[in-house]
């Protein structure tokens, strides 16, 4: 009976210290599909998985075996005894677990063209105007390597969702893990349970932060290109574009944003139209001749993380098909998302490439011709200023769940009041994460630099190393020898480009980082 008291208590102070977290998680289950129509918002999805894996650490599960074993009490409201297959008793209706619990009960599906629209979304964002800069320093290889990064993220994507299954007594196949940290932790259990997790949340983290500073410094580059007459530096746009983003600290959830998510997709998705109508119109002076079969030994490696970077989805693949009405149709929802992305990319950098050839920067809009590019990169600045809350808002979870709010494992005091309310302090820190993001815009304001070191480093990680090396860990005796050496090959392959590019990117960004210094 002590032990049952001591586990009712610590369950209500735990429930208690993270009130604000539950908050989130529910705002996350009533946005649903629409929180995630954006490009980078879908991306950013795994938030929930992110909540799961809390919820998981509340160990609801004593309570039930311990307290039939001492009299048969009844659990108090919140104490579930979890199973991940949802044959537990489910809470009371109307309960605030009712509405975070893990089975997915009552929570609205989507269907395989849904799920399809967020994972084109993921990997046809904005950041495909960098893929025309890839074409420059790659040629045709960098067009066979749009073709290869599609297949090859099509296939770790697939093998990712294999990792949340096994064979239960009955030879049936159970989902046994809900996230990619849960698959994560599984592959290293049992001597470091956690570790495979924090790798993943620290990857994760960075790629969120990074993709903030990208936002940043790709606006600060549209507007400085717009209106070049105006006495106005690229930094100045920067920091302007920083003032206008700094509300972001002040957000408790995403409602608002998230209103604005299919309009600046859809408005994205014109800017790609326009931009190879405007190519098209140009057909008859197409650069055939500049694109070559030799690479950019030095500038090549970049390109890899740029076109991979792009390709970016498996964090959130788990919490996708989690969600989906009928998950068998994930494999087939990952085929033609991935055959429309390849194809679409492919044509989009080999045509605006032919267009300017030699003279292709970094941001591809800027080529345009004054009369439309201003008209055109404003549109963009928008879509930039209004996608950044998304992958900020994120960061800013990971970074108060694991270091404020992780029960006695946090690292600093709990940065909510008992009201729920954010402190003071709690603030500060989400302006220096703004702050954080500007001072790398303007130290290095490189678009393609950014994102082909992103890429290398998170991107070639979450897509390329981690899902083939799982997939090999966790089901190697049931795979077949093709499997297998698919698995080897991606991983050898991933980690050979992941270096070469992250160590040409980094070289780069520290050159960047001196001349702006010196400056």
């Amino acid at each position: 009976m002590a032990t049952l008291l001591r586990s009712k208590l610590s369950n209500v102070a735990t429930s208690v210290s993270h009130k604000s977290q539950a908050k989130m998680s529910g705002m996350f289950a009533r946005m649903g599909f629409q929180a995630a129509t954006d490009e980078e918002a879908v991306g950013f999805a795994h938030c929930d998985d992110l909540d799961m894996e809390h919820r998981q650490g509340l160990q609801m599960d004593i309570l039930k075996s311990e307290g039939s074993e001492e009299g048969g009490e009844p659990p108090l409201e919140g104490d579930i005894h979890y199973q991940r297959d949802g044959t537990g008793p489910l809470p009371p209706s109307g309960s605030k677990e009712a509405c975070s619990e893990l089975s997915g009960q009552g929570k609205p599906k989507i269907t395989a063209w849904e799920a399809g629209w967020n994972v084109t979304n993921a990997i046809q964002g904005m950041f495909v105007l960098g893929l025309p800069y890839a074409i420059l320093h790659g040629g045709y290889l960098g067009l066979f390597l749009i073709i290869f990064a599609a297949v090859v993220c099509c296939y770790t994507g697939k093998i990712l969702i294999a990792c949340l299954y096994e064979e239960n007594e009955d030879g049936e196949i159970v989902r046994v893990r809900d996230s990619y940290v849960d698959i994560a932790n599984a592959c290293c259990a049992p001597r470091f349970p956690t570790l495979g997790g924090r790798i993943v949340n620290v990857a994760q983290i960075i790629e969120l932060v990074m993709t903030c500073i990208l936002y940043v410094v790709v606006s600060g580059n549209l507007m400085y290109n717009s209106f070049p007459n105006l006495p106005v530096s690229q930094k100045s746009w920067s920091i302007i574009a920083t003032a206008v983003l700094l509300p972001c600290a002040f957000l408790k959830n995403l409602k608002a944003v998230s209103k604005f998510s299919l309009l600046c997709t859809l408005a994205h998705f014109v800017i790609n139209i326009l931009v190879i109508a405007y190519c098209l119109s140009r057909a008859r002076d197409w650069a055939w001749d500049k694109v070559k079969f030799y690479i950019d030994v030095k500038k090549f490696p970049i390109s890899i993380g740029i076109i991979v970077f792009s390709y970016t989805s498996q964090i959130f693949l788990p919490s996708l098909e989690g969600n989906m009405q009928n998950p068998k149709e994930f494999h087939c929802m990952m085929n033609w998302t991935h055959i429309a992305a390849c194809i679409l990319k492919g044509l989009f950098a080999l045509v605006a490439y032919l267009t300017w050839a030699d003279e292709t920067k970094e941001v591809i809009t800027d080529n345009l011709p004054s009369t439309i590019r201003a008209v055109v990169n404003i549109f963009l600045v928008a879509k930039a200023l209004l996608s950044y809350p998304l992958p900020f808002f994120a960061a800013v979870e990971v970074l108060e769940r694991s270091l404020f709010q992780d029960g006695n494992r946090a690292f600093f005091p709990n940065c909510y009041g008992g009201d729920g309310r954010l402190k003071s302090w709690g603030l500060t820190l989400r302006c220096a994460l703004v702050v954080f993001t500007l001072l790398m815009a303007i130290y290095v304001p490189h678009f393609a630099l950014l994102m082909g070191l992103t890429g290398s480093l998170t991107g070639a990680g979450l897509c390329f190393l981690l899902p083939s090396l799982f997939h090999l860990k966790l089901l190697w005796r049931k795979l077949l020898w093709h499997h297998v050496f698919f698995d080897v090959a991606i991983f050898v392959i991933g980690g050979i480009c992941s270096i070469s590019g992250f160590i040409h990117s980094l070289e780069g960004l520290i050159e960047a980082f001196r001349t702006n210094a010196e400056d």
